[in-house]
Parts: C-alpha cells; sequence; structure tokens
C-alpha cells in the first residue's frame, strides 16, 4: 500500500493540508459556538507548540540530543573504591569512551574497614587510602588518553552516587566491585539498589585483583 508520508516534504504538505481544515472547522465553530470554538483553537495552539518542540530538539546533532548535559559531551560516572585501578574497569573506561568527546568523574567511597575503626576516628586514614588509590586510577585513566577528574565519595556507595549526580549530568554509570564472594558492596546490593533508583544505564565491572596481580 502507498505511504504518503515518505519524506519530510510529503509530512509538511499533509500537515498542511490537516491544519487547514482544522482551522476551517475551529473558525466555524467560533461563530456557531464560541466556547466550543475557543477549547479547538487552545488544543490546536497546544499541539502546534508541541510540534514546534519536537522539531527543535529533532533539528539538533544526535549525540546532543542524547548527551545528558546536552553539549554533546559523553559523561561517564565511574564508581570504584579498591578495585578503581583494576584492568577490567579500566578497559570498559576505554571502550565506552573510544571515539567520544568524554568527561570522567571517578567517585572513589572512603570506606572505613570496619564499624569500630568508623567511632574510632579512623576515617581520615579510610580517606588518604582512597583518594591514593583514586590518584592513581585518573593516572592510569590519563594513559588511555582520556581526561578524568576524581573525588572521594560518601562511605555509602549509593549515596555517594546520589551526590555525584547533583552536579555531573552522567549518560552512563559504571560500578566496579570485587568478585561476588568477596565484595561488601555487592552483599550489601549496592548495583542493584542503583539500579532501582536510578534512571541511568548501569554497568558492573567485577576485578579480581588477585588474579590481575598474577598476570601481571
Amino acid at each position: 500500500m502507498h505511504n504518503p508520508l515518505r519524506s519530510e516534504a510529503d509530512a509538511f504538505r499533509w500537515a498542511v493540508i490537516i491544519g487547514g481544515g482544522a482551522v476551517s472547522v475551529i473558525v466555524l465553530t467560533l461563530l456557531t459556538r464560541p466556547v466550543i470554538g475557543v477549547v479547538w483553537a487552545a488544543a490546536l495552539i497546544g499541539f502546534g507548540v508541541g510540534v514546534a518542540y519536537r522539531g527543535a530538539r529533532g533539528s539538533l546533532p544526535r549525540d546532543v540530543a542524547l548527551t545528558q548535559g546536552g553539549d554533546g559531551k559523553y559523561r561517564l560516572l565511574v564508581v570504584a573504591n579498591e578495585t578503581v585501578g583494576g584492568k577490567p574497569l579500566l578497559d570498559e573506561i576505554r571502550d565506552r569512551c573510544r571515539g567520544r568527546d568524554s568527561e570522567i568523574l571517578v567517585i572513589t567511597p572512603a570506606l572505613a574497614s570496619s564499624r569500630a575503626a568508623h567511632w574510632a576516628s579512623d576515617v581520615d586514614e579510610a580517606i588518604e587510602l582512597a583518594r591514593q588509590r583514586m590518584e592513581l586510577s585518573l593516572i592510569a585513566i590519563g594513559e588511555l588518553g582520556l581526561k578524568a577528574k576524581g573525588e572521594i565519595g560518601d562511605s555509602d556507595p549509593n549515596m555517594a552516587i546520589e551526590d555525584a549526580l547533583q552536579a555531573f549530568p552522567a549518560d552512563e554509570i559504571v560500578i566496579s566491585t570485587h568478585p561476588p564472594q568477596r565484595s561488601r558492596w555487592l552483599e550489601h546490593g549496592v548495583v542493584d539498589r542503583a539500579r532501582e533508583q536510578i534512571d541511568l544505564p548501569i554497568s558492573h565491572v567485577v576485578v579480581d585483583l588477585a588474579a590481575d596481580r598474577a598476570v601481571s
């Protein structure tokens, strides 16, 4: 069957025809039943504004329209602590940012080793260790030819993600953990909670540091 809307020009012609008919009906209704005519006119104006808005967005370059920041930059939020410099994570970052104008934010939650350590004010040490790992990770990302910045996040990884998203309009999130049998984050449901709470693509990368060291 012939499709009358095979091109934008065809679609425009049909829009003009339909719009002209609608205007005629509205004018006639305004003359005979003013209240109903006003309602129809308002509806037509709203429809026109909606079409114009969609058309304006559709005229943007594809990469601009699909990024959260609206400027064409692809923004990747990386959340990792002890695994922050692992090879599988670096490979994931490289693959996702290849060929893109990218911004990378690495969030490293500062985790005390235990509740007792937390109450003993050993958090400063946890923050310093997290900072050291993060800085080494930034160096490794830079060696991939990518630019990244890093921040120390809340000790709760999910809260750290929420805080980061307040200022960093990420397009995707990568969460890195130890293997399931050794990951407190997986034990506490960090990845599942993030996927439930955040309407963004979230990838989970497992980094086995022991295996990494054995290979190197």
